[in-house]
């Protein structure tokens, strides 16, 4: 059997501690034999501190390895990218603590874990999981000083002492919060597979939507700087579909978007901030029509505002929209044929009907005034559970199901529209919002996604109308939620959702608090950006804030390397003074203390090189040990005799 570890049990009991709880962030992104992997390290290296088992020879730490590295390969095809990557980080932070025999080891072992903390807020950075954090971090802080310490040392004398370190790291943590320059990373990483699942795609068919409807997972958070618009003018736009193949709206693959529209600002406008959820997508959804100051943002010629890259983190970003502004109220050549676009043949009931209609409300206003009075009056039904449709999809909705939700309306109207004559889009986005009353924020989720149509009318360029509200007001006026509260259980795949619980004032309170304070945290901390952070500080410093980065930079610097160095600690204590002196004395004699090299280990040494003045070296020693550590306290008369007999034995003055 393997003799005593090297590392202390203290040491190795908050390292078994902290690995279990770093782990716990990664249970949904590793592969499912994964935690059987780290339970059977964590035993393995248990039954070696007890000597019943050995540690993995080589042959056993390559099968190990190589196993691992495989069954990482199988489970993602992969080894390279984030989600390959952090796999591979986790595992070998498990495979490690088998083979940890020395102090060296678990550094190792330690700063690994470390790692694996920072990697988890790649995953995830909501607010349980900032204060979870202090947790491993915490422990792996007392694995680390179990490591300087002695065997007999018990876990909880290093907690403590790990806790009080972060409680004294956190004035200098806030101070490299506000000031440290926020820069651009570097490089970028890949999202997630997990991490873009929700979301509107580039295409929608009914059943997209229907799917994206049951989604309770939030899609972002809305406040405005002054009174918040009524419900029904919450049009969020994400993307404009202006392509038809029939079954499937997309976008347009003709049509460049490479300039922005141009339109003047006019009429009372909205300002508001918005904190969008990772989803993978460049969309940044907005009131019309919206304009933004981000440099990496731009809006494109359907109105449409995106950014550069996709949104892998939550982004949070100011808006200002003005929603009288006239929408391209000229319409050229090009963008006027794609708004006409239909397939060749294919519904045609929708195409008769459509021209039925254009002969009777020769104006397009008047047109789309009787489709809103059609879904109205005739037996129109909104539903999340539609039938199948045939081949003819707009046929089989307007004329035989008359069943569906809003991207079957919007759908319909947009089609019948073209066949019209008319130029028409659909546009989907979100529309609404759960306002939350403690904090003044709109809360959007996924199953606020929503789909209307715009058609172009000549001198007034496109108009937004909504064929749902025709059908289903309440969707529009109280949410999608409350209109299928009777027929429909929105939430019936999610039984522990807090939203089946609004009936409950107290724990609806709880659920809307909660809330508001993962928005400030979002707001407050992760947005906590460049531009934030030079707006915050020009508001306490005003036209110095040029200078507040900079400079607060240097004296946070400056002050750590104080605090690190101490270069006042020998003159404050005067038995450190005294034994500075008699390093000085040495130093002439050719004796250097060496890094690391302690008060009673270098004594011994110049006593055995200096024999003559081995006597007052040891004196000199033994009153410096017992005040400084045996906790006695002899008077500084015994210090400075042993000094002055030193001295004199060597023929140099204390002051030299």
């Amino acid at each position: 059997m393997n003799a005593t570890p090297l590392i202390s049990r203290a040491s190795l009991i908050w390292l078994l501690v902290a690995q279990t709880l770093v782990m716990v962030p990664f249970w949904l992104h590793v592969p499912p034999w994964m935690p059987a992997l780290w339970l059977g390290c964590t035993v393995w290296r248990i039954q070696v501190y007890r000597m019943r088992a050995r540690f993995p020879g080589r042959l056993m730490e390559l099968i190990l390895l190589l196993g691992t590295i495989g069954g990482i390969w199988l489970s993602r095809s992969s080894l390279i990218g984030l989600d390959a990557g952090a796999v591979l980080l986790v595992a070998m932070f498990m495979l490690k603590l088998v083979e940890t025999r020395t102090r060296r080891d678990a550094l190792v072992l330690i700063y690994l874990g470390l790692f694996c903390v920072a990697v988890a807020y790649l995953f995830e950075d909501s607010l349980p999981w900032a204060f979870y954090s202090l947790l491993p971090l915490g422990a792996l802080l007392a694995a680390l000083i179990g490591l300087q310490q002695g065997p007999t040392t018990r876990p909880l004398t290093t907690l403590r002492l790990a806790t009080s370190l972060l409680l004294q790291a956190l004035p200098l943590m806030l101070l490299l919060f506000l000031f440290f320059p926020r820069i651009a990373p570097l490089w970028s990483l890949p999202l997630p597979v997990d991490k873009a699942q929700s979301g509107l795609s580039e295409s929608m068919s009914p059943g997209d939507v229907a799917e994206l409807g049951r989604s309770a997972e939030l899609a972002f958070r809305a406040s405005f700087d002054g009174p918040m618009p009524a419900r029904r003018d919450l049009y969020w736009r994400a993307l404009t579909l202006e392509q038809f193949d029939g079954r499937r709206w997309s976008q347009a693959a003709t049509v460049t978007y490479s300039q922005a529209p141009k339109w003047q600002a006019a009429g009372e406008s909205w300002r508001y901030n918005i904190i969008l959820q990772p989803s993978g997508k460049p969309w940044l959804p907005a009131l019309d029509v919206a304009r933004t100051d981000q440099a990496d943002v731009r809006q494109l010629a359907d109105y449409r505002v995106q950014r550069l890259r996709p949104v892998r983190q939550a982004l949070l970003y100011r808006v200002e929209s003005w929603p009288q502004v006239p929408r391209d109220p000229q319409l050229n050549e090009r963008a006027w044929h794609q708004a006409l676009q239909l397939p060749a043949q294919g519904d045609p009931r929708s195409r008769q009907w459509a021209a039925q209609l254009r002969q009777r409300y020769p104006q397009p206003e008047a047109l789309v005034a009787a489709l809103l009075k059609h879904f109205h009056d005739e037996p129109y039904h909104y539903t999340l559970k539609p039938p199948t449709l045939g081949a003819d999809s707009v046929d089989g909705f307007l004329f035989d199901s008359r069943q569906g939700f809003c991207a079957h309306y919007a759908g319909a109207m947009t089609y019948v529209l073209r066949a019209a004559g008319i130029p028409a889009r659909m546009v989907a986005g979100y529309q609404g919002g759960e306002l939350n009353p403690a904090g003044h924020f709109l809360t959007v989720r996924q199953f606020d996604a929503h789909a209307w149509v715009e058609y172009w009318q000549e001198g007034q360029g496109w108009r937004s109308v909504d064929p749902t509200y025709a059908v289903a007001p309440q969707r529009i006026d109280q949410g999608l939620e409350q209109s299928l509260a009777t027929d429909e259980d929105l939430l019936d795949a999610t039984p522990l959702s807090p939203l089946r619980y609004r009936h409950l004032i107290w724990l609806n309170n709880l659920r809307l608090g909660w809330d508001n304070l993962n928005y400030a945290w979002q707001r407050w901390v992760l947005g906590y950006q460049g531009e934030q952070q030079l707006q915050l500080l020009g508001r306490w410093f005003g036209d110095l804030v040029d200078w507040v980065l900079p400079v607060g930079l240097v004296l946070i610097l400056g002050l750590l390397s104080l605090l690190l160095l101490r270069p006042w600690r020998n003159r404050s204590d005067p038995s450190l003074r005294l034994f500075a002196a008699f390093e000085k004395l040495l130093r002439r004699r050719g004796l250097v203390r060496e890094p690391g090299e302690g008060p009673q280990a270098f004594g011994e040494r110049a006593a055995r090189q200096l024999p003559r003045q081995a006597e007052n070296i040891h004196a000199f020693i033994q009153s410096f040990m017992a005040q400084r550590y045996a906790g006695q306290t002899p008077s500084m008369d015994a210090l400075q005799r042993a000094l002055r007999s030193l001295r004199r034995s060597l023929g140099r003055s204390i002051w030299e």
